[in-house]
């Protein structure tokens, strides 16, 4: 099945299970996708709405309002809801190694709704290098949109700017594209701030 596209952006494969998989840990999206993608570069070439630059040159930001109704999908922790924290090994996708996290079940807490949609995108060149090095992986051996850009994920939260991805993002990414990472190297202070985020915060899974 062809992915859903406009002149500059796609819906790439890793990002459907924010609308397809109900256990889905991070935002939740109801809206219809071919809209979605719509908004997305109406918000880009009407608007205004600029990319951003991400972790690493194939890798953008465009933030915009959130029109979708999506909750924020990480809350502080306090003392009034540490309590509520749970753990275990989880993975994104099957033939990724599951690693350790930490979130706060979707039923203990009671989100708000996001002020903002960070919407992520890798560019296709870089997704054509991930999807050749793990065969396995989803959607592998489909042709890509001529799109430049592919929305892989999609944060609803109440900041205006990108937030650090969780430490353990960073270590899979630098473990390279044959363990589902995009094979960027770490960098320890960008690490560093990402454990002080995340030490504080925790995912609504």
């Amino acid at each position: 099945m062809a992915l859903i596209h406009t002149e500059t952006f796609f819906l790439d494969n890793f990002a459907l299970r924010q609308w397809d998989d109900p256990n889905f840990a991070g935002t939740r999206l109801s809206v219809d996708k071919r809209e979605f993608v719509q908004r997305i570069q109406a918000a880009h070439s009407q608007e205004g709405r600029p990319l951003v630059d991400g972790y690493a040159p194939f890798c953008k930001h465009i933030i915009v309002p959130n029109w979708t109704g999506a909750p924020v999908s990480a809350l502080p922790i306090t003392e009034e809801n540490q309590h509520l924290l749970q753990s275990g090994y989880t993975r994104r996708r099957p033939e990724e190694l599951a690693v350790l996290t930490r979130w706060f079940p979707a039923g203990s807490v009671q989100p708000h709704e996001a002020k903002w949609l960070d919407v992520i995108l890798y560019s296709r060149e870089q997704l054509v290098k991930e999807y050749d090095a793990m065969p396995a992986k989803e959607g592998a051996g489909q042709q890509l949109p001529d799109a430049p850009w592919g929305i892989i994920s999609i944060k609803a939260q109440d900041e205006d700017y990108e937030t650090p991805m969780q430490p353990i993002t960073m270590m899979r990414n630098a473990l390279g594209r044959e363990e589902g990472g995009s094979g960027v190297p770490l960098e320890r202070e960008k690490y560093e701030a990402a454990t002080t985020y995340w030490e504080a915060h925790a995912a609504i899974q």
